[in-house]
């Protein structure tokens, strides 16, 4: 198992940058896919982002190309999202989730669906103010 923890969050205007980070312990963290999820009340959980196993290989969804980057160290067991150009829209509770793989087949692979994801942090608030 693993445990995941993410931080990073706060209130920021727009336009400015905050970096999350979602901290793992438990199992060596290498054998997990890891996506950046987000909800905003009222609406559905919707991915972010996402990375494979090695780092090489990444994912975003259309509303965060150019802005967001994802990117992972798993000596360190952390998956950070570093975030630019905030927009109001942006405002939500952050989640990370990850999705367990022993075999090495599955060391590139992006996992983009949330039923796919084995486990999830607690979450972390992004406000951003106009």
């Amino acid at each position: 198992q693993v445990q995941l923890v993410e931080s990073g969050g706060g209130l920021v205007q727009a336009g400015g940058s905050l970096r999350l980070s979602c901290a793992a312990s438990g199992r060596t963290f290498s054998y997990y896919a890891v996506g950046w999820f987000r909800q905003a009340p009222g609406k559905e959980r919707e991915l972010v982002a996402a990375i494979d196993r090695s780092g090489g290989s990444t994912y975003y969804a259309d509303f965060v190309k150019g802005r967001f980057t994802i990117s992972r160290d798993n000596a360190k067991s952390t998956v950070f999202l570093h975030m630019n150009s905030l927009k109001p829209e942006d405002t939500a509770v952050h989640y990370c989730a990850a999705k367990y793989y022993s075999a090495s087949r599955y060391f590139t692979t992006i996992v983009r669906t949330a039923d796919e994801y084995d486990y999830w942090g607690q979450g972390t608030q992004v406000t951003v103010s106009s």
